[in-house]
């Protein structure tokens, strides 16, 4: 089986062409550079994603949050209900644990709110 992809690594978008046996794969082409095969790879046997959303405050505010590392694609649904159940109490800087431990990633805040 063969699966075309567009790398999403860095900004040249390479196309990249893998070809795969029984869920591995066997070989990448199109990439310029190391990270693109990483990526093909990655992509075709676990796919992961960094989730982004919005937290509510205490206050009533929302607070912009990120994964602070990709979770595997299949998660993401449901990363995002605990997000959407949690409450962020102030004062929050960017980078703080907003929820610790989603699919083995933080969600972390990515603005202030005082």
């Amino acid at each position: 089986m063969k699966r075309t992809l567009t790398c999403i690594v860095c900004p040249l978008g390479c196309t990249l062409e893998v070809e795969l046996d029984k869920g591995n794969v066997i070989s990448v082409s199109g990439n310029t550079c190391v990270r693109g095969k990483e990526y093909a790879v990655t992509e075709c046997i676990s796919p992961m994603r960094t989730v982004t959303s919005t937290v509510k405050c205490d206050d009533g505010r929302l607070v912009a949050v990120k994964t602070s590392r990709p979770i595997p694609k299949e998660k993401m649904f449901d990363c995002v209900k605990i997000i959407n159940n949690s409450l962020a109490h102030l004062p929050i800087g960017i980078g703080d644990v907003i929820i610790k431990d989603v699919y083995g990633s933080d969600i972390v805040a990515t603005q202030e709110r005082n």
